[in-house]
């Protein structure tokens, strides 16, 4: 599908383009979710157990599992389609979260609780990647066209949807878990999940052609093979961290000042800082190449971050949280726009399932180191796993920055995975 742009690519050309509303609406709808599982297992079991550590740790395994299996549904998306995944997914999903929740409210053993969490992280439907390929079948290079000038666009697109839904995600979750009851927050999002999924999956003229049928003689190389994609994954990681870290550490400051409601407040305007560096990321038309901005990014967050175990007070907590949202952004999209240059479309579902999958990892982490720092020294303690995290992936990304280098023209970028154009980089 050919699309026609001016030198100045926005966001108005952008959802002009055909097709594109048919699987934005639904696909927004069944995203939102994933914004609320995590703080909806934290609340849940933390409400039943008295423990942020054992909450941290349900959530740390529902996150490892959605990031050990998440590849593995972005490589079935990639080959057999995407409806093909998702139908399954979904109705798996909501049966999970909902043995979860009854679990929890009986009282079960927390190695019951641990159990359940696996399929419930498994089965998470993956309609950020998928959202993202389709817009890469849509807009990148074809053997007729080059790559279109609106990929960066979406690829900010993306991440400001991204950002709304944890803007709207934790806030949903917890008015829900303090208001309403302490298992509201997952039992709306199974049905979320369950609804969107479905009429996501029902969007069938917009999802990229399988791979089995349209490169049947291509060996089926997993995308984690191109070296860019490892150190990606592992810069995500960071990225993971600082969610993971945010979210316990924000509910155990809320619950150490008496003002558990305001949890949801302070982790939406982290989120909404995010939300507000997509929207000008995806505005500007950027001369830098896209390597740069996540090196530059990168280090933004981690100074930032770097202040979060000393603010004690409100206002300064959210006034920072602030700053460190609007430096996540510059990176996620930078790191997602380089899986264009890096990924031939035949793998880009996966690929972009691995780097969802190592923000899941890192925050399942964050999540359990930071809920025991928070039981056994305090909330404050808890903040500094984001600032570990985001520094351990800055010097990994400064060390092997070379390997995000798009190989040239003609050249294998991986056994199996097919050949590149040249893309510019620094």
């Amino acid at each position: 599908m050919a699309t026609t742009v001016s030198d100045r690519p926005g966001y108005g050309q952008l959802l002009r383009t055909p097709g594109a509303w048919t699987f934005l609406l639904p696909g927004f709808a069944a995203r939102q979710p994933f914004a609320m599982l995590t703080i909806g297992i934290v609340l849940l079991v933390q409400h039943t157990t008295g423990s942020y550590g054992s909450a941290g740790a349900v959530a740390a395994v529902s996150g490892v599992s959605m990031a050990l299996f998440a590849p593995q549904s972005g490589k079935l998306a990639d080959r057999f389609g995407q409806r093909a995944v998702l139908l399954p997914g979904v109705l798996l999903h909501a049966v999970s979260v909902s043995a979860l929740t009854v679990l929890a409210l009986t009282d079960a053993p927390l190695w019951a609780l641990f159990v359940a969490a696996v399929p419930t992280g498994a089965s998470i439907p993956q309609i950020g990647p998928m959202v993202r390929a389709r817009w890469a079948a849509m807009l990148g290079p074809t053997p007729d066209r080059p790559a279109s000038p609106l990929m960066s666009t979406a690829a900010a697109f993306e991440s400001v949807t991204d950002e709304f839904t944890f803007v709207l995600g934790p806030v949903i979750a917890t008015a829900l878990c303090t208001g309403v009851h302490p298992a509201a927050g997952l039992i709306t999002e199974a049905a979320l999940t369950l609804v969107g999924g479905l009429l996501f999956a029902a969007q069938r003229a917009t999802q990229p052609a399988p791979r089995a049928k349209a490169t049947a003689a291509e060996p089926h190389a997993s995308a984690l093979s191109i070296p860019g994609v490892r150190v990606l994954a592992v810069t995500f990681l960071g990225i993971g961290a600082v969610f993971g870290g945010m979210q316990v550490s924000l509910t155990a400051f809320s619950e150490e000042i008496g003002h558990p409601g305001v949890n949801g407040v302070l982790y939406g305007i982290f989120a909404a800082g995010n939300m507000l560096a997509g929207i000008a990321c995806g505005a500007i038309a950027w001369k830098s190449s896209p390597r740069r901005r996540l090196i530059v990014g990168y280090v933004a967050l981690t100074l930032t971050a770097s202040g979060l175990w000393a603010v004690h007070s409100v206002p300064l907590l959210a006034g920072l949280g602030l700053l460190v949202g609007l430096c996540i952004a510059p990176a996620l999209i930078s790191g997602y726009t380089l899986v264009e240059a890096l990924v031939p479309a035949t793998a880009r579902t996966e690929a972009f399932t691995w780097l969802t999958g190592a923000v899941a990892l890192g925050q399942a982490g964050a999540v359990t180191v930071a809920g025991r720092l928070a039981d056994a020294h305090g909330a404050s303690t808890g903040f500094l796993v984001p600032l570990a995290g985001t520094a351990l992936a800055l010097m990994t990304l400064l060390a092997l920055r070379s390997r995000l280098t798009p190989r040239s023209p003609g050249r294998t970028v991986a056994r199996g995975i097919g050949h590149r154009e040249p893309v510019t980089v620094d």
